[in-house]
């Protein structure tokens, strides 16, 4: 029986015999990230692996960043560690129906959370991350926006942005909306001088109680910057085990345990060795025009966010 250790030591092993990148979401187990050459957000993650020298790269996430580092690094070879890592919020709207919404709005600015599909991107305008929304939103030349599919995220840009006018559809992150006010109550109560920090997938009422609003990193580096000594955080629940490693001084309080994502935690440190052997995992592939028309939209917002 392997350790978790030795089983660590193999993949670092064979990752370098083999030049092969592994990237790892935030959301990943402690274990997966000690042996990641980089962790960060879904944007993030496909940044690095654009810029970084190698060919192949093994992604520990879920199914719609592999696409997003396949989209941005065509002649490169992307494998999802899991192949039944998805994600709900990305498979709830598709294609067919946002082409029909935006017939039904083509005065619309499609505004297109990159945690959606590469299909679903190839018919949007431009995309946003939850740190860069806000932003990109405020420089797009038109005041009627489209915003899917995540609607808390939406009106949590739109009441940042009133001057403009949003149109939402009903969607968005089950884990986030998962939570109640009623919960972040009970941990203002338990732990009064804590810093609530939160992620704007959460529901309006939960946001409205929060000190800070931000991405994952956004949240990570108010935590590790900030001279306060407690947090809870409202974002999935690794995020707060990961800060309690990086900040051993400090304290930080899952907001609820409710903020699991499964289909995050699915991916094992055995999945990562097996792809490293040739025996697990699954290669995106995707054809030429797929990538070509979703990149259009990742090009605008590398473009207004520049």
């Amino acid at each position: 029986m392997k350790t978790i250790a030795q089983t660590q030591a193999e993949i670092l092993a064979l990752k370098k015999e083999r030049d092969v990148c592994i990237l790892a979401h935030s959301y990943q187990a402690r274990e997966i990230v000690e042996v990641a050459d980089f962790t960060g957000d879904s944007y993030a993650l496909s940044v690095f692996a654009a810029n970084a020298p190698n060919s192949v790269f093994i992604m520990c996430g879920v199914r719609f960043m592999a696409e997003t580092v396949k989209i941005l690094s065509p002649h490169k070879r992307v494998y999802l560690a899991n192949p039944d890592a998805g994600c709900p919020m990305a498979e709830q709207m598709d294609r067919e129906l946002i082409t029909a919404v935006k017939a039904q709005m083509p005065d619309y600015t499609t505004v297109a959370y990159i945690n959606t599909t590469a299909e679903l991107k190839t018919v949007c305008d431009v995309c946003v991350t939850s740190s860069s929304a806000v932003q990109i939103v405020n420089a797009i030349d038109n005041d009627k926006i489209l915003f899917i599919p995540d609607c808390n995220l939406g009106d949590y840009v739109a009441k940042q942005l009133p001057q403009k006018q949003f149109k939402l559809l009903q969607g968005g992150c089950p884990i986030h909306a998962a939570v109640k006010k009623s919960e972040l109550l009970a941990m203002k109560k338990r732990y009064p001088q804590a810093v609530v920090a939160v992620h704007p997938e959460c529901t309006p009422d939960v946001v409205a109680l929060a000190d800070y609003v931000g991405s994952t990193s956004g949240i990570m580096e108010r935590a590790k910057s900030g001279s306060e000594r407690e947090y809870i955080i409202g974002t999935e629940l690794s995020i707060a085990e990961h800060l309690q490693y990086i900040c051993p001084d400090k304290r930080f309080y899952g907001l609820s345990k409710k903020l699991l994502c499964e289909n995050m935690k699915i991916t094992t440190l055995p999945d990562v060795l097996n792809v490293l052997l040739g025996v697990g995992g699954e290669e995106i592939v995707l054809p030429e025009d797929t990538i070509r028309d979703a990149r259009r939209c990742i090009d605008e917002m590398i473009r207004l966010g520049g």
